[in-house]
């Protein structure tokens, strides 16, 4: 019997694949890329149409081996990595590092994994996509030239280790621009004024609603001074209030469309938490395969990197039967949704959505993890409610004027209210909307109506800065933009961070000093690198290289002589950043002044006797490494410990740095954590003592062997579940995506109990 072999990324992928091919078939991983530019040059010649220099990567050779000893004794090799640029350069790669014969080589991709997916796509074999292997051969070149001459530029301006990206430090750009507009906001004030108001003939079942003044003597209400907004206050607590206008009406709302890459991003971020990077990591592990017990391994959702709205004709009807059966025909929306995607997504790619409506949520969630689960609702939930009608209000808007002074005279305020009642849930049944607080249930009003007057209140407020950019609205400002690709943010984002250019504190971006700086440098030296709108038209041309409307080396070509242009000038013209002398500072061992240092870890003060001096301290001014006094002894030499922060995050570093270079790790309260606790148990695994181990996130058990041996494990508490009837033990746990612990009972899943705190213990009978 003919053997074929199929080269895909992932075991896991490989594993579901070859239970839907059965015999005949081989399927092996590549384990990602297998070959890719040299690291320890720039490994592109530019002199000869930028042609490339590939090696095989280290750690690769195992797997390459094997694949070259799989595809000699096979009649024809497939090749299934994932269908974008990325996957199609991995199957390019991967034929070239195996010299395969053209012949017996072909290129097959599926946009889910599933059994009738796959079949199909191997009934109809094609070939590699070279188009799609320049684009993304082009992208990997522009950013291989622009890290690897711009960061050396940076070495020798700024500090060595730092580095650039062409599509990176553009993100950082926007992220310093808004820090500039908040630190050079000045507030406004200005005053609201809130009355609480009751039908004046509604009995003791009135209702009491609010209004907030939107107009004062015909002019719209918003006065910046309290003494104007107190005195219209007063004349307002002696005026009579009628209804002036009732206005009703229907309203309807409609799903949002199914999810692309970065709206699902998005999503996952502002309702689960979850980093673009963590939601892109359990995106993969679903659409490579889940273990659903009897049923094997199976792609719960379609392929996750995608801009495109397009669904499958056979998955929507799918999906219409659901509704139909199990929400009831009611609630089926009337005529198939379509959605348009935006202009240019690639519509060959379907939406993010469920392989099957059929695996409801609670089917699988016994064979996921709390993240996999959270994240596979949410694309189920956003998918099913696009076929399900629209959700429809009643909504009321109301006008009161309110007649101050002498009765009968022309309303001198005007107050506006607004109301909204559901009528038929819709699609929010699936999907669940929050509730919108500028509406509140009003009590029946007519034209003409007196009102009496319950409560004023006039208050005070301040204009607000522009909000910091959270990973959501970073990834919406990027795709709007057209910086970089949604497969490419995850990536993006924690690229800047890692170079310690933007840190994350309560789920927003702030830019460091070192953040500030860089940017600057760059926008003076490098404006159309810097420029948002240059970053976006190369990102069409690697599109149009795709597209075959254009030459991959004429692109790289005119971006390289305008960027050569502005390296060889910065290299001349670009100020060294440091060097400066900080006015009061002497260094205490040799009486020098300090210098203003950088580093990639931020701002610092170096002794100018530097290299015979090496004193070096924190700059207290800085962002990065400013000293916070606590009231912790280092345990090394005596002296006291201070708040500092890296990268990873803050800890407690010794006051007498350099010479002690004692660390500890700190708690979200600040404090010091507790040192490893011993215990009688033993490691299952190797034998050696377990040890409990505390975090930020919490206590578990761990192997003392660690990093040799890395089991752990839950706590146990030895306290019985309370749920009657079971007989399980409370063990605690970290927690993914929830800021504590939590205590849950062993016997998961057949008993769901938890808790944040375990169950105090009942008195004893006698009391």
């Amino acid at each position: 019997m003919a053997k074929s072999l199929v080269v895909v990324e992932s075991p896991a992928k490989a594993k579901t694949i070859q239970k839907y091919l059965g015999k005949g078939y081989t399927v092996r991983a590549s384990m990602g890329h297998v070959r890719d530019l040299p690291k320890s040059k720039l490994g592109v010649d530019i002199e000869n149409g930028f042609q490339p220099t590939y090696e095989n990567l280290r750690g690769r050779g195992a797997t390459l081996k094997q694949l070259r000893s799989a595809a000699k004794n096979a009649d024809a090799v497939y090749l299934a990595p994932d269908p974008d640029r990325e996957g199609e350069a991995i199957a390019w790669h991967v034929a070239e590092a195996l010299k395969l014969p053209r012949k017996k080589l072909f290129r097959v991709t599926f946009n889910e994994i599933t059994k009738r997916a796959v079949r199909k796509a191997f009934e109809s074999p094609g070939k590699i996509d070279m188009a799609k292997v320049n684009a993304q051969q082009a992208r990997r070149i522009l950013d291989r030239i622009v890290g690897y001459q711009l960061s050396p530029l940076l070495w020798k301006k700024v500090a060595k280790g730092l580095s650039a990206g062409r599509v990176q430090s553009v993100a950082v750009r926007l992220i310093v621009e808004r820090e500039k507009e908040i630190g050079a906001f000045v507030p406004e004030e200005y005053w609201k004024i809130t009355v609480s108001l009751i039908p004046a003939d509604g009995g003791d079942d009135a209702v009491p609603f609010k209004a907030e003044l939107a107009e004062w003597k015909g002019e719209k209400f918003r006065p910046s001074k309290g003494d104007e907004a107190k005195a219209i206050a007063d004349a307002l607590r002696t005026a009579d209030y009628v209804v002036d206008a009732v206005e009703k009406k229907q309203q309807k709302e409609s799903p949002k469309p199914p999810f692309s890459t970065s709206l699902l991003q998005q999503a996952a971020s502002s309702r689960l938490h979850y980093s673009t990077k963590r939601t892109m990591r359990i995106a993969q592990q679903l659409y490579e395969g889940i273990e659903l017990g009897d049923e094997g391994s199976v792609g719960l959702i379609t392929y996750m990197r995608t801009d495109s709205f397009r669904v499958a004709g056979e998955a929507v009807t799918e999906c219409r039967d659901f509704v139909a059966q199990e929400l009831g025909q009611n609630y089926l929306h009337p005529k198939e949704r379509v959605f348009r995607s935006r202009k240019g997504a690639q519509e060959a790619h379907e939406a993010i959505r469920p392989t099957s409506v059929a695996h409801t949520p609670d089917q699988v969630r016994p064979f996921l993890s709390d993240d996999q689960f959270k994240l596979y609702d949410l694309i189920w939930r956003r998918f099913v409610a696009t076929q399900v009608g629209d959700a429809t209000y009643d909504a009321t808007h109301i006008s009161i004027r309110a007649a101050c002074g002498e009765r009968g005279r022309t309303a001198d305020g005007r107050f506006k209210v607004r109301g909204r009642v559901c009528t038929f849930d819709g699609y929010t049944k699936i999907w669940p909307v929050g509730d919108d607080k500028n509406q509140q249930d009003l009590p029946p009003l007519e034209t003409g109506q007196t009102l009496n007057l319950l409560e004023l209140n006039p208050s005070q407020h301040f204009t607000e800065p522009p909000r910091r950019y959270t990973e959501a609205g970073l990834v919406r400002t990027l795709e709007r933009e057209g910086i970089g690709r949604p497969s490419t943010y995850a990536a993006i984002i924690s690229t800047i961070q890692d170079r310690g250019y933007v840190r994350q504190a309560k789920r927003a971006f702030y830019a460091t000093d070192l953040g500030i700086l860089v940017t600057d440098l760059l926008l003076h030296s490098f404006p159309q690198i810097m420029d948002v709108q240059f970053t976006s038209g190369m990102e069409e041309k690697l599109d149009k290289i795709e597209e075959e409307d254009t030459d991959w080396v004429a692109v790289l070509d005119q971006f390289y002589k305008l960027f050569k242009a502005d390296l060889d000038k910065a290299d001349k013209e670009m100020k060294s950043a440091g060097g400066a002398t900080v006015e009061g500072e002497t260094c205490p061992e040799c009486g020098k002044p300090m210098l203003e240092r950088w580093s990639k870890y931020g701002r610092f003060l170096g002794c100018s006797g530097y290299p015979d001096c090496k004193y070096i301290k924190p700059d207290d001014d800085g962002d990065g490494d400013a000293d916070a006094a606590v009231d912790v002894i280092c345990n090394k030499c005596g002296k006291p410990m201070a708040v500092k922060v890296s990268r990873w995050g803050k800890f407690l570093g010794c006051t007498g740095y350099p010479a002690c270079k004692n660390t500890l790790k700190i708690g979200p309260d600040g404090k010091p954590l507790p040192p490893p606790e011993p215990t009688d148990e033993v490691c299952e695994k190797c034998g050696a003592q377990m040890l409990i181990r505390t975090t930020a996130r919490g206590r578990f058990l761990a192997c003392s062997a660690f990093p040799k041996c890395r089991n752990k494990k839950a706590l146990p508490t030895g306290v019985q579940c309370p749920r009657d009837g079971c007989d399980g033990e409370l063990i605690y746990r970290r927690g993914r995506g929830r800021k504590k612990g939590f205590y849950a009972c062993t016997k998961y899943p057949d008993c769901d109990y938890t808790a944040n705190e375990l169950p105090k213990p009942e008195p004893p009978a006698d009391g």
